[in-house]
């Protein structure tokens, strides 16, 4: 599985677990048992597991949100949390998450992969929002190689 349909689940698990809480374990047990995820450029539409990156990711965005919180919140000026759409706060976690943690990840390519994502799945503010965060972000945060 390519990493860009990863991240798609991730942010899928992420937006669910925004919208209904839960864990992402329970999030991810249920993903599978039920078969959410096709990937999206499938003729045959077979469901597909959550991905391994998808799990360590979205797991990843889980065990440290209040501190990618106070990151979203340093970085969206004027903005509280409870104003960001879902979309928007799901794919902020996801890349801040990268980019603080996963080091393997050039910074851009966390970057630009949430920012495609929010242009699928957001409104059309939200991509430009999100790279004004995420730029901002990238400024200060320590740069991956």
């Amino acid at each position: 599985m390519k990493r860009h349909e990863a991240r798609r689940q991730a942010f899928c698990l992420l937006f669910e677990q925004s919208l209904n809480g839960g864990t992402i374990d329970e999030l991810i047990d249920y993903a599978n048992e039920a078969g959410s995820f096709v990937p999206e450029d499938s003729e045959n539409q077979a469901p597909v597991p959550v991905d391994d990156f998808a799990v360590k990711i979205a797991c990843g965005a889980e065990a440290h949100q209040a501190e990618l919180d106070q990151l979203i919140s340093k970085y969206a000026r004027g903005w509280s949390l409870q104003r960001l759409s879902r979309v928007c706060l799901a794919l902020a976690r996801l890349a801040l998450y990268e980019m603080k943690w996963e080091k393997e990840i050039p910074v851009s390519v966390s970057i630009n992969e949430v920012v495609e994502l929010a242009k699928q799945y957001g409104d059309a503010g939200d991509p430009p929002f999100l790279n004004g965060i995420l730029g901002s972000a990238a400024k200060e945060l320590p740069q991956n190689e």
